[in-house]
């Protein structure tokens, strides 16, 4: 049986968009100033790190499993894959706006850096900044946000030069040293950075599935060829 294909309105688009935007926006500021927050000394840390855990792993279980199961492809056939496009969006952006925003605060700081280690500190965080830029320039950001429909921009291309040469998911490489150099670690912080980089860890095979089918046997040869994920040297 067939069913109709809704259209995404612009202001439908507009709003994915902006919603994408400022979960990137406050993700960014919470990691900087907001996971200073220290909890009061004598707080058992398990509540809050289970409360923390819960919510980083409702963002991530739509992210990752909406994204690679059939109820993608069963709601491309109900709405089509625009408006498909634009639901998983919104409702990415959403959670992950409500873990920044209810992240809990932990008791401690593991390490504050100061002088020359602080720099060095944030130059890994620009490294990362860096490193991110550069390898999400093969992604299409517009259909990324939710605001062009998937399929219509130029097929991807495997890219495997540059950073693709040394480490197969260089965003996430960027990530983590996004995370890895805040000068001041926090418990609270060092929670979301171990929470978020596990994450994308264990999201890699499930990703790498879906760019063999994408790419077949050129991917796997890509995969024999550079050996790390997401970590050179490491992992």
């Amino acid at each position: 049986m067939s069913h109709p294909v809704s259209t995404p309105t612009s202001a439908l688009r507009v709003g994915a968009a902006l919603l994408f935007a400022a979960a990137l926006a406050v993700g960014g500021l919470a990691y900087a100033r907001w996971f200073d927050a220290v909890a009061t000394v004598g707080t058992a840390p398990w509540w809050p790190l289970a409360g923390n855990v819960a919510l980083f792993t409702a963002f991530a279980l739509h992210h990752s499993l909406l994204a690679r199961t059939p109820l993608k492809h069963w709601l491309h056939r109900r709405v089509g894959s625009a408006v498909e496009r634009l639901l998983y969006v919104i409702v990415a952006s959403v959670l992950f706006l409500g873990c920044c925003l209810a992240w809990r605060p932990l008791p401690g700081t593991w390490y504050e850096l100061h002088g020359a280690p602080r720099v060095v500190g944030y130059a890994l965080q620009l490294a990362g900044v860096w490193v991110t830029l550069v390898a999400a320039r093969t992604l299409d950001v517009k259909e990324l946000a939710g605001w062009t429909p998937p399929g219509v921009g130029p097929a991807r291309a495997l890219e495997t030069s540059g950073l693709y040469g040394v480490v197969r998911h260089p965003i996430y490489f960027g990530w983590v040293l996004l995370m890895a150099g805040a000068p001041t670690m926090t418990a609270t912080r060092a929670s979301f950075a171990l929470i978020s980089i596990a994450y994308l860890a264990l999201a890699i095979p499930f990703e790498e599935r879906s760019l063999i089918d994408a790419f077949g046997t050129p991917y796997r040869h890509y995969q024999r060829s550079v050996r790390w994920k997401m970590v050179p040297g490491v992992f």
